[in-house]
């Protein structure tokens, strides 16, 4: 094999080796640009430099790629509620996911431009919803009622409300110069009097 066929394979074998994950990052790119509506798998294979045709050999297609990115998305938020002590530091964590990650967060949540029934995406939903449960079984009963569940509801619709209307600048007038994460620790405080830190 001559010198510039080799070099020819090896490109070849970049691209297919990292294609999904270069797909993927393009994509994250546009969302987070001009949201999902923008998305087209003909233009992520050009950016990622590779036929229009391969992005559909990783994803099928287009809500192939959004199903992938939730599910991604519900891994690495599984993987940061998991790791905090108490569930006000689990609601902090989860505002900071969404800040962090802003293409994923609004992609997990528009079930509209998803495959529901995707192994992946719904084996990642579930962790991410066991790891917000777990945050809320360390809270004492007598501090956020006998229902766990209306707890987890409560907590979660303050966590994802406050990161959706920070994600939309909604929130730069009344937070000013404070620390987003350290605003929600306040606001949790008031929620749950003595969440456990």
């Amino acid at each position: 094999m001559s010198p510039s066929n080799s070099t020819s394979t090896d490109r070849r074998t970049y691209h297919h080796g990292d294609l999904r994950r270069a797909v993927l990052s393009a994509a994250l790119d546009v969302i987070a640009a001009e949201g999902p509506g923008a998305l087209s798998l003909r233009d992520l294979a050009r950016r990622a430099g590779v036929s229009h045709a391969a992005p559909a050999h990783h994803f099928k297609d287009r809500t192939g790629l959004l199903t992938a990115i939730a599910a991604e998305g519900f891994g690495l938020l599984a993987d940061a509620l998991r790791e905090a002590p108490g569930l006000r530091e689990a609601g902090v964590r989860y505002v900071r996911f969404a800040r962090e990650h802003p293409a994923h967060f609004q992609v997990m949540f528009s079930p509209e431009l998803l495959r529901a029934e995707d192994l992946e995406l719904t084996t990642a939903r579930a962790l991410a919803g066991d790891a917000l449960t777990q945050a809320v079984t360390t809270v004492d009963p007598g501090e956020r009622g006998p229902d766990a569940r209306l707890a987890g509801m409560a907590a979660w619709s303050l966590a994802h409300g406050y990161a959706t209307l920070l994600l939309g600048h909604n929130l730069d007038h009344q937070l000013g110069k404070e620390d987003p994460e350290d605003t929600f620790r306040a606001l949790t405080a008031m929620l749950f009097h003595s969440a456990a830190d």
